[in-house]
């Protein structure tokens, strides 16, 4: 519910244009090149700790998993005979990469407390290095130095490293330092929330009833992705709050750097924006669904 109500109050700012669609861009940047980092370099616990660190190679391992299997289906499910090029290319990205980002951290944050994070943070790093990597290849459609060089020096990979680097080593920051990136990490949450909210108000929900494709896409995302974590982590015996925030964030909506990269990339932004919107409204529905089947 607080996590709705935010989301909300950016709908509503949204509509009242308080934020408009460039200053949501500048937010998302934001977001992702200063805030996000920081929150996920703030993960960590001051002191190592073996049983924390296992915490993480799970989230790691947990998350090279799914997403590796995922990257596998998708290219066998959205093939070119049953989708044209520009949906095929989508419809792989919707299904491989969710909201782990604006929506997950909060999510996973307020279940799991700061004791999830480790977990959370072990997936990020293969999710981002995955998304920045496979993701942008999908809609550029070649590999080369740049997208390589772009991808190991994403701020958020760069973070994690960090993070975990500082985090075997007990190494510390001074503390006007760490004070520093606690305040910054703390505004990703509820701008994170505003943003998605933001999205939903620019909708036109009277020409998204009649395009059931992006629905047909959005279905398979938000059923399909969780019903593949939760088979590998029974598969390979995780423990159950791993395995559990694995599932959960498989069911989350597709991620919103979807309309992003393909305003970025020449690809079509409109559709991308738009399915982003309906996979959003309609994990309402089943992000419980299938939380309740699958963690019962």
């Amino acid at each position: 519910m607080t996590v709705g109500l935010i989301i909300v109050l950016g709908f509503v700012l949204g509509k009242t244009k308080i934020i408009t669609t460039e200053a949501n861009k500048h937010l998302i940047n934001l977001l992702l090149t200063v805030a996000w980092p920081c929150a996920l370099f703030r993960a960590y616990p001051q002191e190592f700790d073996p049983e924390l660190l296992g915490q993480f190679l799970l989230g790691l391992g947990g998350g090279a998993l799914v997403l590796g299997s995922l990257i596998v289906i998708g290219r066998l499910l959205f093939n070119k005979k049953l989708f044209d090029k520009e949906a095929s290319y989508q419809g792989q990205f919707a299904l491989i990469f969710n909201n782990a980002s604006f929506l997950g951290y909060p999510l996973v944050l307020a279940i799991y407390g700061q004791e999830g994070m480790l977990p959370y943070c072990g997936f990020i790093l293969v999710f981002n290095l995955a998304l920045f990597g496979y993701g942008v290849y999908l809609f550029k459609r070649k590999l080369d130095k740049q997208l390589v060089k772009s991808t190991l020096t994403n701020p958020n990979i760069i973070a994690v490293l960090l993070g975990t680097i500082f985090f075997i080593f007990s190494l510390k920051l001074p503390d006007q330092v760490n004070g520093a990136i606690s305040y910054v990490a703390a505004i990703m949450t509820p701008l994170s929330l505003l943003c998605i909210g933001f999205m939903l108000s620019r909708a036109n929900f009277r020409t998204l009833v009649k395009k059931w494709k992006l629905f047909l896409t959005a279905a398979i995302q938000l059923t399909l992705g969780p019903l593949v974590a939760f088979g590998l982590m029974k598969l390979f015996n995780f423990p159950v709050e791993v395995a559990a925030m694995m599932v959960l964030l498989q069911a989350l909506p597709t991620a919103t750097s979807l309309g992003l990269f393909a305003e970025k990339y020449g690809g079509d932004s409109v559709r991308a924006s738009e399915l982003v919107v309906v996979s959003t409204l309609m994990s309402i529905v089943t992000l419980p669904i299938m939380l309740g089947l699958l963690l019962a």
